[in-house]
């Protein structure tokens, strides 16, 4: 009796740690990282229009207010492929805004919107010049999509006519695609230049993007569709 007794714990306390490892690697074996970095850009997408609805940028004493809006743009800075949230503001040496998300040294100037689940850190996923970076600590590494997801490319197709890979919100949630810099060909040039007027497209691929660019043609392929006037972002 007392042999099989113990045998059964025996049998009990195996099944019970078979179970805890089940619970513990099988999610990670089934795991896809292009999958995980399309569900983050979309929460971040979401993200940047939830601020841009909370924050009107309306200025009647600037006459490029516009370019303060709330947007998300993409990255090959430090050889990958990342992005960052900010609104831009006019520099303080020209009056204009360059389009770059900047940072002072004592962080009491940051164009940089916080990460909402750590506030001591900022969404941007790599160093930049324009942010003082001294304490990378700041940054929010899992922005930089190659080394934390394996993103090799991002192709960003459709809209409106710009070839910026950048996305912009206004009050309203309205999408929009164009660059706040002052030294590309086209900047945003009204409140309503750069209005997405059809899908847009972002591309992420494991390896590099295939064509037709607004559709995924393999499995190292996923599309991120952010539809006109609303806004709405979601999977193709």
């Amino acid at each position: 009796m007392k042999k099989s007794a113990f045998t059964m714990m025996e049998l009990i306390f195996v099944i019970v740690v078979i179970g805890i490892l089940a619970a513990v690697f099988i999610p990670r074996i089934g795991r896809n990282n292009l999958s995980d970095a399309a569900n983050q850009l979309i929460s971040h997408i979401r993200y940047t229009q939830h601020l841009a609805l909370m924050d009107d940028k309306y200025d009647k004493n600037d006459p490029k207010w516009y370019n303060k809006r709330w947007e998300l743009a993409f990255s090959t800075a430090a050889s990958s492929q990342s992005y960052y949230i900010f609104s831009d503001s006019p520099s303080l040496i020209n009056q204009k805004y360059d389009g770059n998300p900047g940072a002072n040294s004592t962080y009491t100037k940051v164009e940089v919107a916080k990460n909402p689940s750590d506030n001591s850190l900022y969404l941007l996923g790599v160093p930049l010049s324009s942010f003082d970076n001294s304490n990378q600590s700041k940054l929010s590494k899992n922005l930089n999509l190659t080394s934390k997801y394996g993103i090799k490319n991002i192709v960003m197709t459709g809209g409106n006519s710009a070839t910026n890979n950048r996305i912009l919100f206004d009050h309203l949630g309205r999408p929009y695609r164009g660059s706040t810099a002052y030294t590309v060909t086209h900047p945003l040039s009204s409140p309503v230049d750069g209005l997405i007027r059809s899908r847009l497209y972002i591309k992420l691929c494991s390896s590099t993007c295939s064509n037709p660019k607004n559709k995924a043609n393999n499995s190292n392929e996923l599309v991120i569709i952010v539809e006109p006037e609303t806004g709405y972002v979601h999977l193709l």
